[in-house]
Formats: structure tokens, C-alpha cells, sequence
């Protein structure tokens, strides 16, 4: 293919990205996994921190999507899990029981009871950092709706300066 006609194609295919990574996106939780073997980790947490892009082509007011309604989506997001108990709940090592009152978490011999008020239930198989951005971000594509202009959604969950995972959806137009 000619070189001109390569740059025609490329400049076809152009997209728009913004980004989200502050500092209010972020959240302290605790959580634990499982392993292969019946392994489960001991109760831990950390301090996880947030990052969304989404892109597409402009809208009719030249944006992707407005900054500040993406920050309050992910900040009601973040505070929703921020100083909870993870509990994922489509693990097939655990047995996860729940009332009004408390979260029981039976894994083998151990039992873990947590107040209800303390704990996020998540439909995730583990809480891995994988698993949780997976999580936000369908979530995100939930409230994003049927946008005919956005062509992906990026969610990064780090959960220790260095160590984080990111997870991509690509989203199809609407009708």
C-alpha cells in the first residue's frame, strides 16, 4: 500500500482518550483470596487507588465524556468500598452467608464473621485487583449507557505503589 494511502487509513481511525487518576480515587479495604489447592491468605488490606480512560471520538460538545461527571461516578464508586470488608461471593471454595446482622465467610475449618455494615458482597470470584477493576469498570459501563462516540474503557486498580492490574472492555455503539 502506498504510503499515502496508510495515512489516510490511520487519520480514519483516530480516537480521543481522557484519563482519571486522582488522588480522591481511592479507597482502604480489606479483603483476602484464594488459591488453587484450597489455599486462602490471611485477612488483609491496602490502600487502593483508582485510574479510569475512556475513549472514543468527540461528542457534539467536543469531549469524550466531562471530566467532572467521570471523577463523581468514580469517587461514589471508590466510597462505596473505602473502609469495607471485600467479600467475593461467586468463589467456589467459600461458603458466604449473610443477614441483616453479619457476613459469614466459611473457608475449611476457618469461619470469618464481619457486621453486615462492614462489608461489601462482590458478584467477583476472588478479589484480586484483576477481578476488582473488572468489577468498576462494568459498573462505569453501566452508568456510561449506550454512547454511540466511546470505544473502549480502561480501569486500573493498583493496590500498592507498583503493583496494580488493568482491565479493558471495548464497548459497541448503540443501535
Amino acid at each position: 500500500m502506498p504510503a499515502g494511502n496508510s495515512r489516510a487509513l490511520l487519520s480514519t481511525m483516530s480516537t480521543f482518550e481522557i484519563d482519571v487518576a486522582k488522588s480522591e480515587l481511592s479507597f482502604a479495604a480489606g479483603h483476602f483470596i484464594t488459591y488453587g489447592g484450597g489455599r486462602c491468605e490471611r485477612l488483609h488490606g491496602h490502600n487502593y487507588r483508582v485510574a479510569v480512560r475512556i475513549s472514543g471520538e468527540l461528542n457534539e460538545d467536543g469531549l469524550v465524556y466531562d471530566f467532572v461527571a467521570l471523577k463523581r461516578r468514580v469517587s461514589a464508586l471508590v466510597a462505596d468500598l473505602d473502609h469495607k470488608m471485600l467479600v467475593q461471593t461467586e468463589n467456589r471454595t467459600l461458603g458466604v452467608e449473610a443477614d441483616d446482622r453479619e457476613v459469614r465467610v466459611l473457608h475449611g475449618e476457618y469461619t470469618y464473621v464481619f457486621p453486615r455494615r462492614d462489608v461489601v458482597l462482590l458478584p467477583v470470584e476472588n478479589t484480586t485487583a484483576e477481578m476488582l477493576a473488572e468489577y468498576l469498570a462494568g459498573l462505569l459501563v453501566e452508568e456510561l449507557g449506550e454512547r454511540s462516540n466511546l470505544a473502549a474503557i480502561v480501569v486500573e486498580v493498583e493496590e500498592s505503589p507498583g503493583q496494580s492490574a488493568t482491565f479493558r472492555r471495548t464497548l459497541t455503539a448503540g443501535p
